[in-house]
């Protein structure tokens, strides 16, 4: 097995590795899409839906665009809007604010061999986000909001899509394989008041129909470090999608 493989298993084992403090089960649904408009641009537009614990509820409508500019085909510079509605409970009341962010990366993607005839592809992705927090509060037994707390994070994420099998045709089942870490940067008084945010192991199946679309099925896990002491380890069923046009 490639060297790399062994890297991002490695980073999944770890996060799997820890005591838990609270545990949660949830669905996510995401799709990520690309649309070319010369050489050099293109639009990047995600959807994703994730639930509450046991599926209760609707946790997160997130609504991510960006303008990519591709340097070359390896490299892919990218700043967007991000808009998150995000489920709140305060005082026993729960209701829906809204978190607005704007986010700059960097991606680099080089094709990887796995063994001869089976070619995969390694992602690497260096995210910064400028978030605007709500400050939620309860009147008259409704969950409001009144302006917003600023916080900086900084994502790394590393991806690997393997072929099962060798496909002249390109189209054929494949296993990815990714970690993502998140740290707060700056004043993190908005957030936890801890550099480490969260990690979100995956590895999923999925099945390449062809050159502009992927479907997958996998599982996260989400290790979140909350205030204080506490943390959540949240086991993440996920269904995404993948479209570039």
């Amino acid at each position: 097995m490639n060297y790399r493989n062994l890297f991002i298993i490695g980073l999944l084992l770890l996060s799997f590795d820890r005591t838990i403090a609270q545990t949660q089960f949830a669905g996510w649904i995401a799709d990520f899409n690309t649309f070319k408009i010369n050489t050099k641009l293109s639009v990047h537009a995600d959807f994703q839906l994730r639930s509450t614990d046991q599926l209760k509820h609707v946790q997160t409508l997130l609504l991510r665009a960006g303008l990519n500019y591709h340097m070359n085909k390896k490299l892919v510079l990218t700043t967007g809007y991000a808009f998150i509605h995000n489920r709140s409970v305060q005082a026993g009341i729960s209701g829906h604010v809204p978190e607005h962010r704007i986010w700059e990366q960097v991606l680099f993607t080089h094709p990887l061999t796995i063994s001869p005839g089976i070619h995969g592809t390694l992602a690497h992705r260096l995210r910064l986000e400028q978030r605007f927090l709500p400050r939620p509060y309860v009147q008259n037994h409704e969950l409001k909001h009144d302006g917003n707390l600023y916080a900086n994070r900084l994502r790394y994420f590393i991806r690997n899509v393997t072929p099962l099998i060798s496909s002249a045709t390109g189209k054929a089942p494949f296993l990815a394989l990714q970690n993502e870490v998140f740290v707060n940067i700056g004043d993190k008084s908005a957030v936890n008041r801890k550099f480490f945010d969260q990690n979100r192991a995956y590895i999923a199946l999925g099945y390449r129909f062809n050159k502009q679309f992927d479907a997958e099925l996998g599982y996260m896990n989400q290790y979140i470090n909350g205030r204080n002491e506490t943390f959540t380890n949240n086991h993440i069923v996920q269904l995404a999608t993948y479209v570039r046009l």
